[in-house]
């Protein structure tokens, strides 16, 4: 039972310090503002990437620039922590209102070997009409996840049986990249999506405009 408890503990303190840097983020954002052309905050995640969308198209970074990103990496083939956090950005989004079109979210697939263009269109589907897809070769996919920071790997079950029945073990945190790329802030899996809401909207009124 102290073990449990402990552990309770430990998980109550990390999502405390993270929802600590979240907010930090948002005021490092607005007082950098008075500083014309400092960086708001250090780059720590993102770069450029060129990837496939869900409609077969290559998109790149610059294609997204003026807008927000919210960046989610996962699997289509996930049982749980994907569909859980997809699910958490189309409520966020849905509360910013009006507001969310300033805001394009993102699905990169960590899996591109199953995930194809097709099957991650029907995917997404299932989320938000604003969520875009991302997919690609294994290179592509390699890239974006260094870019930010993403741990992948395959992991292959006892039951599994063949060289495709596997599933990934993955970071699971979001990002909030600004319109100019850089990286403005992220949250971690399990972030209710009215905080999330809530702290996107701070970085949309102090945004400057584009």
């Amino acid at each position: 039972m102290r073990a449990l408890s402990t552990l309770g503990f430990f998980a109550r303190f990390a999502m405390a310090a993270v929802s600590a840097f979240v907010a930090a983020t948002a005021t490092v954002h607005a007082d950098a503002g008075d500083k014309a052309g400092s960086p708001a905050f250090p780059v720590m995640f993102g770069g450029p990437f060129t990837l496939i969308d869900h409609e077969g198209r290559a998109r790149n970074a610059n294609d997204f620039h003026g807008r927000f990103l919210l960046v989610t990496f996962g699997f289509t083939q996930c049982p749980d922590i994907c569909p859980t956090s997809l699910a958490a950005v189309a409520d966020a989004l849905d509360a910013l209102g009006e507001r969310a079109r300033q805001v394009q979210p993102l699905f990169i697939s960590v899996d591109p070997a199953r995930d194809t263009p097709e099957i991650v269109a029907s995917y997404v589907g299932h989320f938000h009409p604003s969520l875009v897809g991302l997919t690609g070769t294994e290179a592509q996919v390699r890239a974006a996840a260094r870019a930010y920071r993403v741990h992948r790997r395959k992991v292959y079950l006892p039951e599994s049986t063949g060289p495709d029945d596997y599933t990934v073990d993955h970071s699971s945190i979001m990002y909030l990249m600004g319109p100019d790329g850089a990286f403005v802030t992220l949250f971690p899996y399990g972030t209710d999506s009215a905080f999330m809401a809530a702290a996107i909207a701070k970085h949309l009124e102090r945004a400057p405009p584009q």
